[in-house]
């Protein structure tokens, strides 16, 4: 794999008969050879060269094989070394390996095949190296290019979500005049209330949506019944109560991130299984429709209907700190509560705007 040819090796020895005849040899072989005399010598020599390979003995005057290697390999940790030495001592051989040579040839070098062998093997091992980090790079490249492109694809579709729950949100209170503004201020509510919870974005985005959608199966009921100025009578509020089963309907075929459409069918639940439409109770419910169910109740008292003047927003929270781990859940009106303690004046702007 790896050629002699355009490789340079340094080769660092305080024995010139030695330099002299590994330098004569590997540039038989094709190298490009340079010698230092020493380690301070050969120091100097690797950082204005920068050769592909280093060839250092291990004992030497003024700074030894070892503290050469230790500074090459600290410096540049790609370049291949193989430790020289003429003591023939295993233990200087794992001493080499361990503080990072390459490879370990013992000297006189009787057979120079041996020194081919190592230098080769060296080099291809460098070589392989080199393009494993040039393919790791063009992968990182790539892959970061395709999470830009995904990021500005999700960019595009996060935006037509938005437009698709707007219009959406907009077809309802054309229905229901006397509710306008009442699913955004449901959904800002909301999403006040999953923050305060510490829930992540992603999941506040999902709530925010699910809020603002959450009575859109009222296109279903008829519009009498909707402005109607007397309380309904039963048959009347059996159809009004199936809202959340005709806003699954509506949502449920469309390719939300996030549980929309369940959330919707199970807003109305509560927490003792006294709502509907399916009378789930505490683990059964989604924490989004939870959430959505307080805000709910809080905006709905606190407005007015047909039907009765506003009931104000005291009374609305009187009615969560009275059910609150009956029909509300108990982290989520905490929450809620805790947010009044806070921003009273913002909330209070929101649910009177």
């Amino acid at each position: 794999m790896s050629s002699s040819k355009n490789k340079t090796i340094l080769t660092i020895d305080d024995e010139y008969l030695i330099r002299e005849t590994i330098s004569d040899y590997l540039e038989e072989l094709g190298y490009k050879v340079i010698q230092a005399e020493n380690g301070r010598a050969g120091i100097d020599v690797f950082r204005s060269q920068k050769p592909d390979m280093v060839l250092v003995d291990l004992r030497m005057p003024e700074m030894d094989g070892l503290d050469v290697l230790s500074i090459i390999c600290k410096e540049s940790p790609q370049t291949p070394i193989i430790m020289v030495s003429g003591t023939g001592i295993l233990q200087d051989a794992i001493d080499a390996i361990r503080k990072g040579a390459w490879d370990y040839v013992s000297k006189p070098i009787q057979d120079m095949a041996v020194l081919d062998y190592a230098v080769t093997r060296s080099l291809e091992r460098a070589e392989l190296l080199r393009e494993n980090e040039i393919y790791k790079q063009r992968l990182e490249e790539k892959v970061h290019q395709r999470t830009k492109e995904l990021e500005k694809s999700n960019a595009q579709l996060r935006s037509t979500l938005e437009d698709i729950v707007e219009s959406l949100s907009i077809l309802t209170e054309k229905r229901d005049p006397y509710t306008s503004g009442h699913q955004k201020r449901v959904s800002v509510l909301a999403a006040l209330i999953a923050q305060e919870m510490g829930l992540s974005e992603e999941e506040i985005t999902a709530i925010r949506f699910a809020g603002q959608l959450h009575d859109i199966g009222k296109i279903y009921v008829p519009a009498e019944f909707l402005s109607k100025p007397t309380r309904l009578d039963e048959e009347e509020m059996a159809v009004i109560r199936k809202h959340s089963v005709v806003g699954y309907e509506i949502l449920k075929n469309i390719q939300f991130p996030w549980p929309i459409a369940e959330t919707i069918h199970q807003h109305h639940e509560r927490m003792d299984g006294s709502g509907y439409p399916q009378g789930l109770t505490d683990s059964d419910i989604l924490l989004d429709a939870k959430i959505i169910a307080i805000a709910d109740v809080v905006e709905a008292m606190s407005s007015h209907r047909p039907y009765r003047p506003a009931l104000g927003v005291e009374k609305a929270l009187d009615e969560i700190r009275k059910n609150q781990g009956k029909f509300y859940c108990m982290d989520c009106s905490n929450a809620l509560l805790r947010l009044f303690e806070k921003k009273r004046n913002l909330l209070f702007d929101l649910l009177y705007s």
